[in-house]
């Protein structure tokens, strides 16, 4: 009995080192799998983008057509960051100093680098909207709460204070892209259709890392996690993809309007220009839509835990709780044999 717990253990160890690795270094698409094994294979189909009955921004709904790409199952781990660093020595945003000519209001103190980092409100009166949000000198990727943190534990978790740019560099580095919104909707839909959450229509807390309890101040762990959880925690969806939902938002291509309209119907759309776009909350600001909701979003505040959920970001903003994963196409060959969706789940 004793042996075979001590096999049961090797052989744990040596699956968890495996799919470390295959994070790390994926092995290459063959022409029986157009995807590296750290990808999955999204099928062509047709969906209808957005969600009519709940939130104005998801609407109005398009029908879209999908191309067969690969989609990393998980989200970019801080350890596949951090391989990007050593490699090319690349400084994130915020490790930058912010430029004064950029915020020339700004004090040579206050032009730090820095991010912002979400912090639980405490206290039984009245919480002021966007109270939990705080500007941290000194937190980056490698510190995503501030100076006090650190990776420690963490090289599994999705990395998180990286903005817009970052996330592209990386992108470029790995000879990928970032997801189109439509791309990343219909792979987080995982071959469902018409339905509210990645897995069907009733909501489960156990299925993604979101908040439980009374938001911001609240947390009941009831999924097991208070902050980021490690990648693939979390049940994969019906292609393959694991934390699409919860976790962390991720970055898209697009830029970010109220509604689909700027998203011309047809095949493989996307809003590549930010001159039509806009966020009325913050007129002037050009943003990209965020997509799959995050550890902060609960019941009763945000609850964009959704395939047809989205936000806006500032492209010049990394948070913490805001990572992404990779899209790459597939080859032709392998797309007229490989891909061809099934119909769509009801």
């Amino acid at each position: 009995m004793a042996f075979y717990r001590v096999g049961y253990r090797l052989k744990a160890c040596f699956a968890f080192s495996l799919a470390v690795a295959l994070l790390l270094h994926p092995l290459p698409a063959t022409a029986a799998d157009p995807c590296p094994a750290s990808m999955a294979l999204i099928p062509s189909g047709s969906y209808r983008i957005g969600a009519g009955a709940q939130l104005p921004e998801e609407q109005p709904g398009r029908s879209l057509r999908i191309s067969p790409f690969c989609l990393d199952r998980t989200e970019v781990s801080n350890d596949r960051f951090a391989a990007f660093v050593a490699a090319t020595g690349y400084v994130t945003v915020a490790e930058r100093p912010i430029a004064a000519d950029q915020f020339p209001e700004l004090a040579a103190s206050e032009r730090a680098p820095g991010s912002v980092v979400f912090q639980s409100v405490t206290g039984s009166g009245p919480i002021e909207e966007l109270s939990w949000w705080h500007w941290v000198p000194g937190a980056d990727w490698r510190h995503p709460e501030g100076p006090g943190s650190d990776l420690s534990g963490r090289g599994q978790h999705p990395v998180v204070q990286v903005a817009y740019e970052d996330a592209e560099a990386f992108a470029r580095w790995a000879g990928q892209s970032l997801p189109s919104e439509a791309q990343w909707e219909f792979a987080a839909r995982g071959g469902l259709k018409d339905q509210v959450f990645a897995w069907g229509n009733t909501w489960n807390p156990r299925r993604a890392n979101t908040w439980q309890g009374s938001f911001p101040s609240s947390n009941t762990t009831e999924d097991g996690y208070s902050g980021t959880a490690p990648v693939g925690s979390f049940p994969a969806n019906g292609y393959g993809l694991y934390d699409i939902i919860g976790n962390v938002w991720e970055w898209t291509q697009d830029w970010y309007a109220v509604g689909h309209v700027p998203l011309a119907a047809g095949n493989d759309p996307m809003v590549s220009s930010a001159a039509a776009t806009g966020d009325p909350r913050d007129p002037g600001v050009a943003k990209h839509v965020i997509k799959g909701g995050s550890f902060l979003c609960s019941p009763d505040y945000c609850s964009r835990y959704r395939p047809a959920a989205r936000e806006a970001q500032s492209p010049d903003t990394g948070t913490s709780h805001i990572g992404f994963r990779l899209a790459a196409p597939i080859a032709a060959p392998a797309a007229s044999t490989l891909t061809t969706a099934p119909p769509l789940r009801g």
